[in-house]
């Protein structure tokens, strides 16, 4: 596991043609774009009637995720997505042959018409677009495959912009004509490779679908509400959004103010755009690394101070007029100063994808096959919300308060901490998540064995490991690509700061029988409840940490547990993992006297986690004892 790059999705079938469909769509939207503003200067028309449709392109195209987005993810659910994506892509080829024709005719309202049908066709295709990836990719697979597609959509965003506003500047009398092929032959690329797609079944295939969209919207935003994490988390993708586009409205006037680019030229905009998007890609793509190919949504809070944190330093870089105007690109670059703000406009786009990359991760795995696109829908028509309001942000403080465009980022900076606190303290597994990764990155290199191959990817099961030191259930935690609910030793639980980390992460306590027979008793019937809701739970069966390095004889915890749901006809199986190399940690027992933690030999120390295959059936403690013994290697 440890080789294991999320490149190497882009080598098999199952992702490859999905990632250049959803690509070439970002691609051709932009060049299409864009191209429309070239004709504009081609036509020679007037400031005010460029300013015109520079108002009306954006609302247009955004207006039918307001109108149809409902019904997009209910199609959606009930169609065979590859079925669907051809379906999607077809449509471009149609409404890009009617863009064509705006073009050749060099006829606006026709091309405004196209840009609407544009927003259509988007609409139907986004719910797809996330919901397909929990049925190709492993949950294990998620970051990572969420990271190659934010970070395609970024870059795509970006070409596609630089090649719709050269065509004009290159083409010259052939502008019309050669944006009219391209995009053409865009589309029809598209479809041809969502043809090689493979089949992914519908999520709800029996589902009636409603077509009064205003019900629906209404219907599938409360669906989406259903489960806090889930919730919030699309609360944060919204904001990810109001963010990205309060921020990208901005750069013009801050490359041709603040960084002193040419009134004329776009090249430093442009410049200053691919900087934050190269960001936002590169930050996209390690979030797999940083997060061990778990849904870490401990990056979030990284995310989000780390935003902040780059922001505010570039108000501070250059918080006034440039000292030099006229510049291009290579006229910044000589200027002192400049590498500050390169830093720091690629470490807000780093940032802002170590932030998005663990909440869309996060809804697809929490959210169930059968309502994952229409969540999706729901996560559409709050993102148009979201950006229409950053729009209207942006307008006022600049038109009715007359803040400078340093002001703005300013404040959006201090917006983006309060919100994100504000998240982060309704839903404090955000930033539980955060600190236990942040405390188990700081102080051990993981190697895993066999998670994902033996850790099952949906439905129940009961996992028994060796229990060395107070730091396993985050190790485990930090490991496993599903959310672990701990059963742990109630003194254990109650350690002053570490409670409130184990409590939101749902951990169960437990007592001995003889200690709290009640609080033993709740334990068994949560632990029997998780596992019936198709969960996973951790056990320590030693009972408690070991004195000596070895493993202690298990205790008939594991027989209770199992016993249980064979009797109401839901068997579990068993998975056996063990911890190696913990017995050095500062937090086992080792060298200790009186509960007293020594100091550690080194940080960052190498610790194994190993799995083994599940043991179904209804294995005895002395059976799953013998195997997390082979597992770990009595030798050590």
């Amino acid at each position: 596991m440890s080789g294991h790059s999320q490149f190497a999705l882009l080598t098999q079938r199952r992702f490859l043609p999905y990632f250049i469909v959803q690509a070439l769509g970002a691609f051709n939207d932009n060049v299409y774009r864009q191209a429309i503003i070239g004709l504009l200067f081609f036509l020679g028309v007037t400031t005010e009637e460029r300013s015109l449709y520079a108002m009306l392109a954006p609302a247009i195209f955004i207006l039918p995720y307001f109108l149809f987005s409902a019904i997009a993810g209910q199609v959606a659910e009930k169609l065979e997505k590859q079925r669907l994506i051809v379906i999607t892509t077809a449509m471009e080829i149609v409404i890009m042959s009617l863009a064509a024709l705006g073009f050749l005719l060099q006829n606006m309202p026709v091309l405004l018409v196209a840009l609407f049908c544009t927003g259509v066709q988007s609409t139907l295709f986004g719910p797809v677009k996330y919901s397909v990836l929990p049925a190709i990719l492993k949950p294990e697979e998620l970051t990572g495959g969420n990271g190659l597609v934010e970070m395609g959509t970024s870059i795509s965003i970006l070409c596609g912009m630089i090649f719709g506003g050269l065509i004009f500047q290159l083409a010259g009398a052939q502008g019309p004509a050669v944006a009219a092929t391209a995009i053409i032959l865009l589309a029809v690329t598209g479809n041809l490779v969502a043809r090689r797609i493979p089949r992914v079944d519908a999520g709800a295939p029996d589902l009636k679908v409603h077509w009064n969209p205003l019900p629906e919207s209404l219907a599938v935003l409360r669906m989406a509400r259903r489960q806090p994490a889930v919730r919030n988390a699309i609360l944060g993708v919204s904001w990810f959004w109001f963010f990205g586009t309060l921020l990208t409205s901005q750069l013009p006037a801050y490359a041709e103010v603040n960084l002193g680019g040419v009134a004329s030229s776009a090249s430093l905009y442009i410049f200053a755009l691919a900087l934050f998007s190269i960001g936002t890609g590169t930050g996209s793509l390690l979030c797999e690394r940083l997060s061990a190919r778990t849904v870490e949504i401990g990056l979030v809070p990284l995310g989000a101070f780390g935003m902040s944190a780059f922001l505010l330093d570039l108000y501070f870089a250059r918080s006034g007029a440039a000292p030099v105007s006229g510049l291009d690109v290579a006229g910044f670059l000589a200027q002192p100063g400049s590498v500050r703000l390169v830093i720091d406009l690629l470490g807000i786009g780093m940032f802002t994808g170590f932030f998005v990359v663990p909440l869309f991760a996060l809804i697809q795995s929490r959210t169930p096959a059968s309502q994952m696109s229409r969540v999706f829908a729901a996560v559409n028509i709050q993102n148009s919300l979201f950006i229409v309001s950053a729009a209207l942000v942006g307008i006022a403080l600049q038109e009715v308060l007359h803040w400078t465009t340093p002001q703005v980022l300013l404040g959006l900076s201090i917006a983006n901490v309060l919100v994100a606190v504000w998240i982060f303290t309704i839903v404090p597994e955000f930033l539980m998540r955060f600190l236990s990764w942040l405390m188990v990155r700081a102080l051990y290199r993981l190697r895993l064995h066999g998670i994902e191959e033996h850790v099952p990817d949906e439905g129940a099961a009961l996992i028994v490991c060796n229990h060395v030191s107070y730091m396993d259930a985050l190790i485990l935690a930090a490991s496993i690509p599903r959310p672990v609910r701990f059963v742990m030793y109630y003194r254990i639980f109650n350690i002053p700061v570490m409670r409130w980390i184990f409590r939101t992460a749902r951990a169960i306590p437990i007592a001995g029988a003889r200690e709290d027979p009640a609080l033993m008793q709740r334990a068994f019937d949560e632990i029997d409840a998780t596992l019936a809701e198709g969960e996973l739970v951790c056990i320590f069966p030693e009972g408690a940490l070991t004195r000596d390095g070895g493993i202690a004889p298990f205790k008939s915890g594991v027989g209770k547990i199992l016993e249980r749901a064979a009797a109401a006809g839901r068997p579990v199986p068993v998975v056996p993992m063990a911890l190696r190399g913990m017995w050095a940690s500062m937090w086992s027992r080792r060298d200790s006297r009186l509960g007293r933690m020594r100091v550690p030999r080194r940080f960052r120390a190498l610790v194994e986690v190993a799995a083994a295959a599940p043991v179904q059936g209804q294995p005895s403690a002395e059976d799953v004892e013998a195997r997390v013994r082979a597992l770990r290697g009595d030798a050590a």
